[in-house]
């Protein structure tokens, strides 16, 4: 793939391209949503009111098993933006900045700053503290941008209304809600949108990155009141497991922050918690409607490849009360993944193949004829063959991780890979000393059945099979100073 110059960016304008050909530069609508889970229609959930984010789906390809690399808001997002996986960069928690390792990384955004596209985010793109970080800065890398507009709304300045049903956590990292007044557009995701718009309109006439990065579903969830209205109490339900699902479950596989059922909530609450998370849901999806439509109205959907990602999956009670993030199960390691590429003969399809959010950089570089960095020890694979066909033959599989600090319930801290394929989820929690499991997603798409826990032959087998792939994978070890649990 060769470089394209300001010069040839000028010039290409005035000429069309067809899908994989490029001659037109393409825009990058680049949309981002916090903790997000398959809460969506196009995902098959019976309850999620979200037509836009499913308009979406129809006119792009939806990966049906896209991971994450860690599901945790830093990590993940520092991991897709980079292209590195979190050994790779080491970044693990809320606080390191993957530059501490790599300081000469080009991340995604900078590639095509560098390359002549004008580069701009709004809102959330890498790490923010939810909701102490909104109309900051965050943990943000300004080498990736030429401009960056932090909106603060209501949502900020209402935030003692909130209510919060652990008072003993903040409401950052609790279950914590709240049906506001106002309209949409008063509500920082709101702003957001509105800013985004602005952008899109001023750069229409040359290429752009634009990151639009959403602060909701975050907790705590906070979304006007006609968005709670969509959700009657009555149709809130808990997922269903049976009564001894935990008991073959490995300690760490339960995240340090939430290791009793449903935070020892009573089940009432639990439901108005997750008829919040829906309204958050349905709220982003009215502004993602919003991008749409004037990207539509601009005459810029011929020529924009729009992502929307998630920056990991999210329990909301599975497994018999996991809630909110950090475990490997498939709830938290899958995450939505939507591309739209003008184009793209595999549009309007569902794909079924296993990629990761590492795929994501080479593949925008190749859509956009833009060069790889040749320092960049990149792991990921183009997606655009899925782009041209979503069910073309393709040798994937996703390796998904996290740390767990040492704690009341781990002696020692506790690194956690798990490798899925199209078949089976195998996971090591610290190389397999402090458990594993294996899990058929042919016969058991729950996960509820451990099968490394007196395995048969034919489970011996492929954990044979599946270690030494994981563990290829695997390019770093644990930290070696203690985490802090807070930063987790």
């Amino acid at each position: 793939m060769k470089s394209i110059t300001p010069l040839l960016i000028a010039i290409s304008l005035l000429t069309g391209s067809a899908f994989g050909e490029v001659t037109k530069p393409q825009n990058v609508l680049f949309i981002a949503v916090d903790d997000l889970s398959s809460a969506l229609g196009c995902y098959g959930d019976p309850v999620a009111i979200t037509p836009h984010i499913d308009a979406l789906a129809a006119r792009g390809v939806r990966f049906e098993h896209a991971y994450n690399q860690l599901p945790l808001c830093n990590p993940s997002r520092a991991s897709i933006l980079t292209g590195l996986r979190p050994d790779q960069i080491r970044v693990y928690d809320l606080d390191r900045h993957f530059r501490d390792e790599r300081p000469d990384t080009v991340s995604l955004p900078q590639l095509f700053k560098n390359n002549g596209w004008f580069s701009a985010r709004v809102g959330k793109l890498y790490h923010y503290n939810v909701p102490a970080g909104i109309g900051t800065d965050g943990l943000d890398d300004p080498p990736s941008w030429h401009q960056v507009v932090n909106p603060k709304g209501r949502d900020v300045a209402d935030e003692a209304l909130i209510f919060n049903a652990e008072p003993h956590r903040k409401i950052s990292a609790a279950l914590s809600w709240l049906a506001a007044e106002g309209a949409d557009e008063e509500q920082t995701d709101g702003m957001i949108t509105t800013q985004a718009i602005r952008l899109m309109t001023e750069k229409k006439g040359a290429p752009f990155f634009l990151g639009v990065g959403y602060f909701r579903p975050h907790t705590p969830y906070v979304a006007p009141k006609k968005y709670f209205d969509l959700y009657p109490l009555e149709k809130m339900t808990m997922p269903d497991a049976p009564e001894n699902d935990r008991d073959d479950i490995p300690t760490p596989a339960f995240a340090h922050n939430n290791p009793v059922p449903n935070y020892g909530l009573p089940i009432e609450t639990c439901l108005k918690a997750k008829q919040a998370y829906y309204a958050c849901v349905s709220f982003v999806d009215a502004q993602v409607g919003r991008l749409m439509a004037s990207l539509d109205e601009l005459g810029l959907a011929d020529n924009t490849i729009i992502v929307f990602w998630s920056d990991h999956g999210y329990h909301l009670g599975e497994h018999r009360g996991i809630w909110q993030k950090r475990t490997v199960f498939e709830e938290c390691a899958a995450t939505p993944f939507i591309i739209s590429a003008p184009g793209a003969s595999g549009n309007g399809r569902a794909c079924p193949r296993i990629v990761e959010f590492v795929d994501l950089y080479p593949t925008l570089a190749e859509l956009c004829g833009i060069e790889l960095p040749g320092s960049m020890p990149l792991t990921g694979k183009s997606l655009k063959p899925l782009l041209e066909n979503p069910e073309a033959p393709w040798a994937g599989n996703a390796v998904t991780q996290v740390l767990r600090p040492a704690d009341d319930r781990l002696p020692t801290q506790v690194m956690g890979r798990s490798i899925r394929t199209e078949r089976w989820r195998y996971t090591e929690w610290n190389e397999g000393a402090a458990g594993l499991e294996l899990y058929d997603h042919e016969n058991d798409p729950g996960e509820f059945t451990n099968l490394a826990i007196e395995p048969s032959d034919e489970a011996k087998a492929v954990i044979e099979q599946l270690k030494p792939l994981l563990q290829s994978k695997a390019e770093g070890m644990p930290p070696t100073t203690p985490v802090n649990p807070e930063r987790l």
